[in-house]
């Protein structure tokens, strides 16, 4: 022991490395639990955490904000202006020079510039995460693919969601193979179990009944996610004379712009007694054990969040074929992928489930298999663990 090198012994008594987390927003619930299961899965003896959110953590939700706080998490809200603001720019360099963090961490491309000031602010570990590229960047008048070549350089290592986010990192944003790592989602399934008895009794007045066979499917309702492909299935279900569609229930949580236009589909239809649209909601896992199916009609899907709840849950899944929908789903073992914008598929799909319910059982006990193998938040945390241990030269 005498002639143990001093050094050996210094990581053991060496102070936790502090990891500067760089989002856009956290008063959205994928990003904020996403980070928050990723920190607290994370060793603290080994990397203690903080945030800076450009805009919106004054509206962070406020059991979101406490759990952070349990882990001794820092926020820091930079108050990002919509529009130009160069003075959030400004703080953000002044916090990271204050915090002095080991390594930042940037999300996504609201998160990017955080790579920019990471560097002024003399960090010299970066690490940037892609968990979803925007549905909308092929619109822009000035790509955001182009600024995340401008700044591939700043950055020493890439993780990707899916393996297609990898494929576009390294094939459009010119990221090196070595410095791109695949890390998927993982999930709870201790809070994202199976029901263990009948439906519980969710909904309004009129909207639940024993025999009911409950279409689920949650997100934001915006262009991307498509809910409207859904609606349009569902009307044709529920207008054709097969007695076993009569127990037919639609329930799509999440608010945004195509909510209204969704709720006004179903009630020109007369189908609104028979539709539940209860908007943002903290109950998922709740009311994802109210569900019999989960429908993903998303025209894309990079980060697969709420696939992985539903098979954690036991559901079975139609989801479109795209995105990470294709890497999750295995087709007539834990679900049926459809094209997208195809409501007559979609239609025939759910019917499927409708009319075979143990096929759905069989699928849904299937998926919950593979999350528990596959998609642990333990696991998701060594992923995460392995990349930051090897740029800072922490031992394992």
């Amino acid at each position: 022991m005498g002639n143990r090198p001093v050094a050996a012994l210094a990581p053991a008594f060496a102070p936790p490395r502090l990891v500067a987390h760089v989002v856009n927003r956290l008063d959205c619930s994928g990003a904020g639990n996403g980070l928050l299961d990723l920190i607290a899965h994370m060793p603290g003896q080994r990397y203690r955490h903080a945030v800076l959110c450009l805009q919106g953590a004054g509206a962070l939700r406020a059991d979101l904000h406490a759990h952070l706080r349990e882990y001794g998490v820092e926020v820091i809200d930079l108050h990002k202006r919509d529009g130009a603001d160069p003075r959030h720019f400004v703080r953000m360099v002044r916090a990271l020079r204050a915090l002095r963090p080991d390594l930042v961490h940037t999300r996504n491309f609201g998160g990017l510039e955080g790579q920019l000031a990471a560097a002024l602010a003399g960090v010299r570990l970066r690490v940037h995460g892609e968990y979803g590229r925007e549905f909308s960047e092929s619109g822009r008048t000035r790509p955001p693919s182009l600024l995340r070549r401008m700044l591939r350089p700043l950055i020493k290592h890439y993780i990707a969601v899916s393996a297609e986010q990898e494929r576009w990192l390294i094939e459009r944003i010119g990221a090196e193979p070595s410095r791109v790592s695949h890390i998927s989602n993982g999930v709870d399934s201790l809070e994202f179990h199976p029901r263990l008895g009948p439906h519980a009794a969710v909904g309004p007045d009129g909207f639940m009944r024993d025999d009911a066979f409950v279409i689920g499917s949650v997100g934001r309702m915006d262009d991307a996610k498509n809910d409207t492909t859904l609606i349009e299935a569902f009307l044709r279900l529920i207008s054709s004379p097969h007695a076993a569609h009569s127990r037919l229930r639609l329930l799509i949580v999440g608010d945004g712009p195509m909510r209204a236009e969704c709720q006004a589909m179903l009630d020109r239809a007369g189908a609104g007694q028979r539709a539940w649209l209860p908007g943002e909601r903290v109950d998922i896992a709740q009311l994802m054990r109210a569900m019999d199916l989960m429908v993903l009609p998303a025209l894309a899907e990079a980060s697969g969040n709420v696939l992985l709840e539903a098979m954690a849950t036991g559901l079975p899944v139609v989801a479109t074929s795209v995105g990470v929908h294709k890497e999750l789903v295995q087709p007539g073992l834990t679900g049926i992928l459809v094209p997208p914008m195809s409501p007559d598929v979609m239609a025939a799909a759910i019917a499927d489930y409708c009319r075979i319910p143990e096929m759905g059982a069989r699928h849904g006990a299937r998926a919950r298999g593979q999350v528990i193998a596959h998609h642990s938040l333990p696991a998701m945390a060594r992923s995460y663990l392995a990349v930051y241990d090897a740029l800072t030269g922490a031992e394992t």
